[in-house]
C-alpha cells in the first residue's frame, strides 16, 4: 500500500501538478489528491488481500477527462468575460462620441446588446435603456422632492400647530376612499360594463404594451372616482401575458384587492352579440348617442405605428357592432389620426354617461387635434367654403358664370 500511495505522488508531483498550474487549478487540486489517497486506503482495508492492485492507469483517465472539462469550462468563461469587456468598451466609445447611451448596464442588457441582430437594433435598445435610466431618475427626483416637502409640511405643521387639520384630511382622505370602493362595488353588480379587449398583445412590442397598461391603470382610477362608475371588464387576459405582468408591477399587492372583473374568456362568450359595440376610429358608423342598454368594447392597443384596421378586422371577424365617435361633427379637425388613449376615451364615456353632453365629453381631447367647436351646421360650413373659393377666384368669376351656364343648357337639352 505505501508502495502505491509513492508512485501516486510521483505521477501528482511530475505530471498533473504543472499542468494544474499552468491552467490556474493547483488550488482545487490538493483536496482531489488528498481523496484519491483517501480512496486507494480505504479500498485496500476493505478488501483485505494483500495481493490486491491499483489500476493506475483508469486513474490517469479519469483526472485527465476531468481537468479537460474544467480547461473548457474556463476556456468559455474566458471568451465570455472577454466578448463582455469588449461590449463594455463599445458602450465607453459611444457614449464619449455623444450618443444615448445607459450610464449603469447589467451583464444580462449587455448579453441582449451582443444578440441585437443589426447595428440599428443595438442603438435602438440603447436609447430605449438610456430612456428607461432617465425616467427612474425623474421618478427618483420626484420622490425625493415629495419627501423633502412631505417633512418642510411636517416641520411647519409642527410650528404652527396644525397638526389636527392635517389629521382631519387624513380622516377625509380614507373616508372618500371608502366611498370610491362602495361605489364600484355597487357597479360591479348594478352598473353598466365597459370591456377591456387584451387580446392585441402581439401586434405590440414590449414598450407599447408597457404604454397600454398605464393607461388603462388612469381609466381604471378615473372611472374609480366617477360619480356613477362602469363594471370594468378585462376580457382574453391570460396568467402568462405581459399585460399581466405590467398589471401586477403597477398594482403590486392591490392587484388582488382590484373591484374588477378580470378573466380569460371572450366577451362574446360571456354577453350577447346583439348588445355588444366595438369603439374603433376606423369604423364607417357614427356614435350619435350614448345607450346605456349597450355595452362598449375599447381595444386595448396603443400603437405608435398607428396600424389602421386591426380593431375593426376583429370586430369583423366575430361579428359585432363598430362606432366611431363623432370627432368630424362637433370638432374643426386637424389633418392627422383621429385615435384616441384609452383613459381620454374613458373620460369621454363618463362624461356621456352622466350628462349626454358631445360639447363636454369631447373637451378631453387634445386641443392640439383640433382648432375648435363646430359652431353651425356642416352644410351651412360648406357654404362659406365655396363663397371663400369664389372669392380667392377673383377674376375668374365671370368664366365661372359662363361655364356654369354652357353645362346647366347641355343638361337641359339632354332632358
Amino acid at each position: 500500500m505505501q508502495s502505491a500511495n509513492v508512485l501516486l505522488k510521483k505521477i501528482i508531483r511530475n505530471s498533473v501538478l504543472p499542468f494544474a498550474a499552468q491552467h490556474g487549478m493547483k488550488k482545487d487540486l490538493f483536496p482531489l489528491s488528498r481523496t484519491l489517497s483517501l480512496s486507494l486506503c480505504l479500498k485496500q482495508d476493505t478488501s483485505g488481500s494483500p495481493s490486491g492492485k491499483l489500476d493506475l492507469d483508469a486513474w490517469k483517465k479519469v483526472m485527465k477527462s476531468g481537468f479537460q472539462e474544467e480547461v473548457s469550462e474556463t476556456v468559455s468563461e474566458q471568451k465570455e468575460l472577454s466578448s463582455l469587456a469588449a461590449a463594455r468598451e463599445i458602450l465607453e466609445m459611444w457614449r464619449l462620441a455623444g450618443r444615448s447611451v445607459p450610464e449603469n448596464i447589467t451583464e444580462e442588457q449587455l448579453k441582449t446588446f451582443m444578440e441585437c441582430p443589426s447595428k440599428s437594433a443595438k442603438k435602438k435598445y440603447l436609447k430605449y435603456l438610456h430612456l428607461k435610466e432617465l425616467y427612474k431618475k425623474n421618478d427618483k427626483r420626484k420622490m425625493d422632492e415629495k419627501r423633502e416637502r412631505r417633512l418642510e409640511a411636517q416641520k411647519r405643521a409642527l410650528e404652527t400647530n396644525e397638526t389636527k387639520r392635517n389629521s382631519l384630511v387624513c380622516l377625509w382622505a380614507n373616508a372618500m376612499d371608502k366611498a370610491y370602493g362602495w361605489r364600484v362595488a355597487q357597479s360591479m353588480v348594478f352598473g353598466q360594463p365597459l370591456i377591456f379587449d387584451m387580446s392585441y398583445e402581439k401586434e405590440m412590442s414590449v414598450r407599447e404594451v408597457a404604454n397600454t397598461v398605464r393607461q388603462i391603470v388612469l381609466s381604471e382610477s378615473c372611472n374609480r372616482r366617477s360619480v356613477d362608475p362602469f363594471h370594468v371588464h378585462f376580457c382574453n387576459l391570460k396568467d402568462d401575458s405581459l399585460y399581466h405582468t405590467e398589471f401586477i408591477k403597477h398594482y403590486r399587492e392591490a392587484w388582488g384587492k382590484l373591484l374588477v372583473t378580470v378573466t380569460e374568456q371572450c366577451y362574446t362568450d360571456i354577453f350577447p352579440k346583439d348588445k355588444l359595440i366595438y369603439l374603433t376610429a376606423d369604423s364607417p358608423k357614427v356614435m350619435k348617442t350614448f345607450d346605456h342598454d349597450k355595452i362598449y368594447i375599447i381595444g386595448s392597443m396603443v400603437d405608435k405605428s398607428i396600424k389602421t384596421g386591426v380593431s375593426l378586422a376583429r370586430a369583423k371577424r366575430l361579428g359585432l357592432e363598430t362606432a366611431a365617435l363623432p370627432l368630424e361633427k362637433y370638432l374643426l379637425w386637424n389633418s392627422g389620426a383621429k385615435n384616441l388613449t384609452l383613459d381620454q376615451m374613458m373620460h369621454i364615456l363618463l362624461t356621456l354617461k352622466d350628462t349626454g353632453d358631445w360639447k363636454k365629453a369631447l373637451e378631453f381631447v387634445p386641443k392640439r387635434k383640433y382648432c375648435g367647436f363646430v359652431s353651425k351646421p356642416v352644410h351651412e360650413l360648406k357654404k362659406t367654403l365655396n363663397l371663400i373659393n369664389t372669392l380667392k377666384l377673383g377674376k375668374r368669376q365671370e368664366e365661372v358664370r359662363r361655364q356654369f351656364a354652357k353645362n346647366y343648357s347641355k343638361k337641359l337639352t339632354q332632358k
